[in-house]
């Protein structure tokens, strides 16, 4: 790839509204989310590769707000085919990462017809192993092979809520950069929430994307990232880096960074600043502001472990912060056994009884695999008993 000038400041975020997918209204949308970063466009020209990664998490329909809609990325692919690049469009979903499987999701959430405009979608569904000794966490990892073929990648997200991570936007689009099948694998070697983050901050960095972009017009609330609810938000967001445009995204839906373990870890590496008042803002985000998005219950409910200095007092708040955590729970009315938890969770924590799920709670790590892949959102994230009273109390 492209080794990048100093460009935009990294902490530049644009913000602009856009009530729907119309074709001129996202067009005009689009140009004016993009102005600020003229010198990033200035990159793409005649003889450059570039791979847009969308969010295709699953075969869904555009409308249901799980994937990066259609008509914002025929937009942005006219953009820089304009511009004399070859445009190379792709994801690795969660499954199969095949020929069969992936053209699936392509036909199902719309991508299909960006090849009448010459977008390539990606077809090579190889595999390489990479070596990232700087990595805080991730070492050495396997991605998808096409991305080698590409001079820059843009990041392009869909903002959802998240069972896992909180809130699903920019910095975690690209944990599609793992093969699909072997997903699960990374969330059995980084269980801990805090660890996840830090990986997917890792892929971040290694990647170094020239562009994000957040599809904002219609996210998702509840049970996201799939099998939530389309939200109107109604608008678009971009930065030179996926955290700052997470910063601002999280201050959309009434998140904050302590909220969202991968805005916690680019404080943590200095990032990010503390807040949105620390962004350089090209837009308005206070009539954005969403003061009823219905987010995922937090992971924790307080922090023991760390304030405590002796052994035992950090092993009973370890014991108390996981009884507090959310875990995903099985409504059993809408099980149908079809056995997809069971066969992606990466623990082997759920077995088919009876023609239903049951989830062995002393296996389960809290991925949120079966709740993000369920077909029938039978999957929910809840708060234990414990954690609700807490929580009552708490406001009490």
């Amino acid at each position: 790839m492209l080794s990048l000038p100093s460009l935009t400041p990294r902490d530049t975020v644009a913000v602009v509204p856009c009530a729907s997918y119309e074709e001129a209204k996202i067009e005009a949308a689009l140009a004016a989310l993009l102005s600020p970063f003229a010198d990033r466009l200035a990159l793409i020209r005649p003889g450059i590769t570039v791979a847009v990664k969308a969010n295709l998490v699953s075969a869904m329909k555009p409308e249901e707000a799980a994937t990066t809609h259609p008509l914002l990325l025929r937009a942005l692919c006219r953009l820089l085919l304009q511009r004399g690049a070859k445009v190379i469009l792709g994801d690795s979903p969660g499954g199969l990462y095949n020929a069969a499987f992936v053209e699936r999701v392509y036909r199902v959430s719309g991508m299909t017809a960006l090849e009448a405009d010459e977008v390539i979608l990606n077809r090579d569904f190889g595999q390489r192993e990479a070596s990232y000794p700087e990595g805080r966490v991730l070492k050495s990892f396997t991605y998808t092979s096409y991305l080698d073929g590409a001079d820059l990648i843009i990041n392009v997200c869909k903002l959802k809520s998240h069972g896992m991570m909180a809130m699903s936007a920019a910095a975690k689009n690209m944990f599609g950069v793992i093969p699909g099948v072997i997903k699960p694998e990374y969330h059995y070697r980084f269980p801990r929430h805090e660890d996840f983050a830090d990986m997917l901050l890792d892929l971040d960095e290694y990647f170094k994307p020239v562009l994000n972009i957040a599809d904002a017009v219609v996210g998702m609330e509840g049970n996201g990232p799939t099998a939530g609810t389309p939200r109107q938000i109604g608008c678009l967001l971009a930065s030179a880096s996926p955290h700052c445009l997470d910063l601002a995204a999280a201050a959309i839906l009434g998140l904050q960074k302590e909220n969202v373990p991968t805005l916690a870890a680019a404080y943590r590496r200095g990032l990010i600043p503390e807040g949105v008042e620390g962004l350089s803002l090209c837009g308005d985000l206070a009539p954005l502001l969403l003061s009823d998005f219905k987010n995922m219950p937090l992971q924790k409910s307080v922090e023991f472990s760390r304030s405590k200095k002796n052994v035992f007092s950090r092993f009973i708040g370890s014991a108390i912060a996981g009884i507090l955590r959310t875990r995903p729970v099985l409504h059993q009315k809408l099980c149908v056994g079809c056995g997809v938890c069971r066969d992606i969770c990466p623990a082997s924590a759920i077995v088919i009884e009876k023609g239903k799920a049951k989830i062995d709670r002393k296996k389960c790590i809290r991925c949120f695999c079966c709740q993000e892949f369920c077909p029938k959102s039978a999957m929910k994230v809840e708060r234990t008993a414990v954690a609700r009273l807490f929580h009552h109390e708490k406001k009490k």
